[in-house]
């Protein structure tokens, strides 16, 4: 029985980054047997373009009839003036809701090929290897109320509800704690438990839930020191699990440290195994059209689908090797090019086409 992938491309560099994605989908299917069917949907801008909402109904009945999700990216700039619930990241707010997509797993790997790249001293970063678990579905991006009121006074005042449930911090320090098991068995959760109530539940509850994982080693840190921690000895971490908007802002720190943020997949999780794979950098409008993007991040996030979702391992590690591949002969798009490396600068195009190549001749 076939898999069902659904194929959202998105907005800005979305299109050009999924079309090298796909590829490396049709050369799994064609030559290593991979048994999917492909559909199309629109969410974001495209969504609203196409039927005048970021999340429209068919993308939503599509959604829920695949077995997992490759999306590209949302958002830019035609669509800042349009009303806040019309705009394209409340597309992807929606489908995560809608899919309780809550577990969202963001790798940072730096790979020896790549340690140049990175804004800090190549041993600093070199041989990292982190995996954030960032809670997707709840905390302030989602809490009611929220809103923009004016105040007796006439002074306006923008609010928003920072809140989780304690079922719902259980289901995300399960998801973390397995993923640690599978690793290096240290777990960090994050949180800012000496000012905030909602991260003193938090913290007892992962507390709580560790005790049935004790082989994994636990430890607790403050959100600004851990961001701090990330810059200053990175490799000191193996899994952070962290809420909605801390996860936000760290995985992005954690993206910069590998050299760009376009080398970078995820994957969101529901408790089925159901997923939406997707690089993590957004939609990039001001390179959208010049064929210049980084597609690695989205071809490796297509390795997460097969690992994840699919039961496709040995696949998943077939493109990692590709990858790597690729990266050892030399070749680099624009944002991991280093001036004066030996090294080759290609297009969007001609990095998944290496991609492919590389897969072929290990079929």
């Amino acid at each position: 029985m076939s898999q069902n992938i659904l194929v959202l491309p998105g907005d800005g560099i979305g299109p050009e980054i999924v079309t090298e994605a796909v590829k490396v989908l049709n050369v799994l299917k064609d030559d290593y047997g991979l048994n999917i069917e492909l559909t199309y949907g629109h969410i974001g801008g495209a969504g609203y373009d196409a039927a005048g909402h970021p999340y429209p109904e068919e993308s939503q009945q599509l959604a829920a009839k695949a077995d997992a999700i490759l999306l590209g990216a949302v958002g830019g700039y035609k669509y800042d003036d349009l009303p806040r619930e019309l705009r394209p990241e409340r597309g992807l707010l929606a489908i995560r809701s809608d899919l309780d997509l809550f577990s969202n797993l963001r790798p940072a790997i730096l790979t020896e090929e790549l340690a140049d790249a990175s804004s800090l001293k190549p041993e600093i970063v070199a041989g990292l290897d982190i995996m954030i678990v960032r809670e997707l579905t709840g905390g302030i991006y989602f809490g009611q109320p929220r809103g923009i009121r004016t105040l007796e006074n006439g002074e306006r005042e923008g609010y928003n509800t920072l809140v989780y449930r304690e079922s719902e911090i259980e289901r995300i320090a399960h998801s973390a704690f397995k993923t640690a098991m599978k690793r290096d068995k240290r777990l960090c959760s994050v949180d800012k438990a000496n000012v905030l109530e909602v991260s003193e539940l938090w913290r007892e509850v992962i507390t709580r839930i560790g005790k049935e994982y004790p082989e994994v080693e636990l430890s607790h840190m403050y959100v600004d020191n851990a961001a701090m921690q990330l810059v200053k000895e990175p490799k000191q971490f193996d899994v952070m699990v962290t809420k909605n908007m801390f996860g936000d802002i760290l995985s992005d720190a954690a993206a910069m440290l590998t050299g760009s943020i376009g080398m970078l997949p995820s994957a969101s999780l529901n408790s089925e195994g159901i997923g939406m794979y997707e690089p993590i950098h957004g939609s990039a409008p001001d390179i959208a059209g010049q064929g210049i993007a980084n597609p690695l991040a989205t071809i490796m996030s297509v390795s997460m689908m097969l690992r994840y979702s699919l039961g496709k391992v040995d696949l998943a590690d077939k493109v990692d090797a590709a990858v790597k591949t690729v990266l050892q002969q030399g070749l680099r798009t624009a944002d991991i090019y280093v001036e004066g490396l030996q090294e080759e600068k290609v297009g969007t195009a001609a990095m998944g086409d290496a991609v492919v190549a590389a897969l072929k001749q290990g079929a």
